[in-house]
């Protein structure tokens, strides 16, 4: 039998549900208040945030390469420009078959294994709709084929832009320089947003030195585009700023004068304007075409250029050390002069040898019979080495040392030109230090003849020269002459160099070693008499040889029987008019021999074609 049946007690349940109620219109009315509270702070708390991001997506800042500044020599020859460059490029999703695409193209232009790995990299890092070079610097005939077939290629184009361009190669590529594609060190430290849109940067010589300068600055343009990151339209766009022109000092007459006068030797010229310090002529043999390098060289070419047995890409006048030889004897003659171990006067018995008090050893002459009496004058006409034997003993070496170094020998000149080596003059303190071991008189000997541990560079010869010539003042070598902006034209001179006076010298010594530089190249007895034949003008000289290995005490040797690598380096110095001196030479000749014989004609050669262009010129 069923049991009763329990009725609700609805006051109850009404009650529960009005609770329930209350509590789903609180717990609402939260939720909507927090739905609320979130769009007042996305729409207007961090309203300018999100606009941004927002514009970001839809708005992309695309930068613009600036031109970079030409170089020029100071008579306004180019050294240096941009040309039209032609690059072959790829859009990958356009191209349906890429592999078989690339297969044809190799039939049309010339595309190598190097190429191929700078398209496959360059391709990850690119989304599939923007263009890939696969290959760049395309020759004329190439650009011609492909415009032929182009109808064969969708998704293939040619496109046109500006890169470095050396119009005289190997002339100037050791002054110049060159630009390269950027490299992972250079990211390093460059500024990104500035070479956002370059991928050059220069390298070597004036480029690398001067690089910010004949850079520019960015432009920048804004662009819609769509969810995919296409370019829709340009909104707005502000112009890069173009690099300066950057004017040399170099003389391109006179720079390819110079190479065609060493013509196939190994060696180095550089020709300094007295006056001013720049450098009107630095050339070094043989050299390299910079071209090669701008858009990458291929693996073969440089490999043969770095291991080349002649070294074309080793600046030697800059990097090249040399012993000097007798070329800083008329320094010597002057620090004798100065310290007042010797007068003009005071002469030396030369027998063709020299010996040491208590020594066997003879310090052998150049000349086996030896020069007689002889005087400074004489000694540095006829290049007597017993007289600075002599000399060097009574300077000692710290006393050398002190005083070559004035001219600016055993240091940097401070060049504008990147990677520039200091030579050395040896001292005691120098040798323990390096070789931890003590100095010895007989190397003092040596020292003073320009042999031994001492060496330099032509441009430190150079420089040595220039100070010569102007009795005494040191002025800073350099290549920069003048930065020019190709947009307002203003102008700003770089030629301000540091001038160092030495004024502790007396008037009379410099006129007695200046007088037998010139007795060296227009005396009856001179060493380099036959290389100042004919000349319409005065000039003053020094040859020097330096000898790259001994010879026993009783032994000689001819110079035919000796490898020709082995055989002894040729140098001269000069500087001209003697009266009013304007420029300095150095040159230097590797296995030349002697200096008067090789290393004084191209000098000579140098000089005349100088003066006669400056006869020329005043006669317009």
């Amino acid at each position: 039998m069923p049991g009763p049946v329990t009725l609700g007690d609805a006051q109850r349940e009404l009650a529960l549900f009005r609770r329930r109620l209350v509590i789903a219109a609180v717990s609402a009315t939260l939720l909507m208040l927090t739905v609320a509270a979130g769009l007042v702070r996305l729409q207007i708390v961090r309203h300018e945030h999100f606009r941004t991001l927002s514009n970001e997506n839809r708005v992309k800042v695309v930068p613009i390469a600036p031109t970079r500044g030409l170089i020029l020599s100071r008579d306004g020859v180019v050294l240096a420009e941009n040309r039209p460059s032609f690059s072959l490029e790829i859009v990958p999703e356009r191209v349906a078959d890429l592999d078989a695409t690339i297969a044809a193209l190799r039939n049309i232009v010339t595309i190598d294994d190097e190429d191929l790995q700078r398209f496959t990299k360059e391709r990850r890092k690119k989304r599939r709709f923007e263009n890939v070079t696969l290959r760049s610097n395309l020759q004329p005939d190439e650009v011609a084929r492909f415009s032929v077939d182009r109808h064969r290629f969708p998704g293939v184009q040619i496109s046109a832009n500006l890169a470095r361009y050396y119009p005289h190669g190997e002339l100037s590529a050791h002054v110049v320089g060159y630009v390269g594609r950027i490299d992972e060190d250079e990211l390093g430290y460059i500024d990104a947003s500035d070479y956002s849109a370059t991928r050059h940067i220069g390298k070597l010589g004036i480029e690398y030195s001067y690089e910010s300068e004949l850079h520019g600055h960015v432009g920048f343009q804004q662009v819609e585009v769509n969810a995919q990151g296409r370019i829709i339209r340009i909104l707005e766009r502000t112009a890069p700023r173009p690099g300066k022109d950057l004017y040399l000092t170099l003389d391109a007459s006179l720079q390819a004068g110079a190479a065609a006068a060493l013509a196939d030797r190994r060696g180095a010229v550089v020709v300094i304007d007295v006056e001013t310090g720049g450098v009107l002529a630095l050339v070094s043999t043989p050299s390299f075409d910079p071209n090669l390098f701008v858009n990458g060289i291929r693996t073969d070419v440089y490999n043969a250029l770095r291991d080349s047995l002649d070294r074309p890409l080793f600046n030697r006048a800059l990097q090249g050390q040399y012993p000097p030889g007798s070329t800083i004897k008329p320094l010597m003659g002057l620090a004798g002069l100065y310290y007042g171990v010797r007068s003009s006067e005071s002469d030396t018995w030369c027998p063709g040898w020299y010996t040491l008090p208590g020594d066997s050893h003879r310090y052998r002459d150049w000349k086996k019979t030896g020069h007689g009496h002889v005087d400074l004058r004489r000694a540095i006409a006829e290049s007597c080495d017993v007289y600075f034997y002599r000399l060097a003993q009574d300077l000692g070496i710290e006393r050398m040392h002190a005083f070559l170094t004035r001219f600016g020998l055993g240091r940097q000149t401070a060049i504008d030109l990147p990677g520039e080596r200091s030579g050395l003059v040896p001292s005691s303190a120098w040798k323990r230090q390096a070789r931890q071991l003590p100095w010895y008189l007989g190397e003092t000997l040596i020292a003073g003849i320009g042999q031994g541990f001492m060496l330099t560079t032509p441009l430190q010869l150079a420089a040595a020269t220039a100070t010569l010539a102007r009795r005494g003042t040191w002025v800073t070598p350099h290549v920069a002459g003048q930065l020019e902006d190709p947009v307002d034209h203003d102008a700003r001179d770089l030629t301000a160099g540091e001038r160092v006076q030495f004024a502790d010298v007396e008037s009379g010594h410099w006129d007695t070693v200046l007088e037998a530089m010139h007795e060296v190249v227009q005396g009856p007895t001179g060493t380099a008499r036959r290389s100042a034949e004919g000349a319409a003008y005065r000039f003053a000289g020094k040859t020097g040889t330096s000898q790259l290995f001994g010879i026993k005490q009783n032994e000689s040797v001819n110079e035919q029987d000796v490898a020709e690598r082995l055989r002894d380096h040729a140098l001269f110095i000069a500087f001209a008019p003697f009266e009013a001196p304007e420029i300095a030479v150095a040159v230097v000749v590797e296995n030349g021999g002697g200096g008067s014989r090789t290393a004084a004609p191209i000098a000579r050669q140098i000089l005349d074609q100088y003066f006669s262009a400056r006869t020329i010129a005043q006669t317009k």
